[in-house]
């Protein structure tokens, strides 16, 4: 487990920059009141076999005296770079994002299924949804219920929604809570 060089750490914080906007900074210096230390502690990010880990500064002290080889796992697994470099976001990166999401989108308890299966977002299946959101926003889905779902790209801006047909393609699944039963071998 290594910290993340700044190649990589800009395209970790571009990524989240997209879903949560300023609240980043709550992201970043958020205080980690995990381990026997009194005072609260932060939260870093680690990668570990191209993996990135949202964990706090004192699991990681404790974690050295883990050989590299028998380390699993972290923290909250936030994303994962590919064979060519780029960085995906999880659906482990769900209660983070949906804490701290800038653009959300409620979807009515018809199309919720339809959204778990892996389904893109249509107009007929949008309950509310939030302003100022712009064409390749990250937006956070959640149920009527304030249940965070998955997480998308927009393809239609907020007001554009308002007039669309219902068929109309609102917003690009990346990742939904599906994904635990459908790829639970890869997560």
């Amino acid at each position: 487990m290594r910290t993340l060089d700044e190649k990589e750490t800009t395209q970790v914080f571009e990524k989240l920059f997209k879903f949560t906007g300023n609240n980043l900074k709550n992201i970043v210096d958020g205080p980690s009141h995990e381990g026997p230390d009194r005072g609260p502690g932060r939260y870093c990010f680690r990668l570990c076999k191209n993996r990135v880990y949202y964990v706090s500064e004192s699991l990681v002290k404790r974690a050295t005296n883990v050989g590299r080889h028998n380390l699993a796992s972290l923290g909250t697994c936030v994303g994962k770079f590919t064979k060519g470099g780029s960085f995906h976001l999880t659906v482990q990166a769900l209660g983070i994002l949906a804490a701290n999401a800038k653009h959300k989108v409620w979807l009515k308890p018809t199309s919720e299924m339809s959204f778990l299966y892996g389904n893109h977002v249509l107009k007929g299946g949008l309950g509310r949804i939030t302003e100022n959101i712009n064409p390749g926003d990250g937006v956070v889905v959640f149920s009527m219920s304030d249940v965070p779902l998955g997480f998308g790209i927009s393809q239609r801006s907020t007001q554009d929604c308002r007039k669309l047909d219902p068929n109309g393609l609102v917003m690009l699944h990346q990742a939904d809570i599906g994904e635990y039963l459908r790829m639970e071998d890869e997560l």
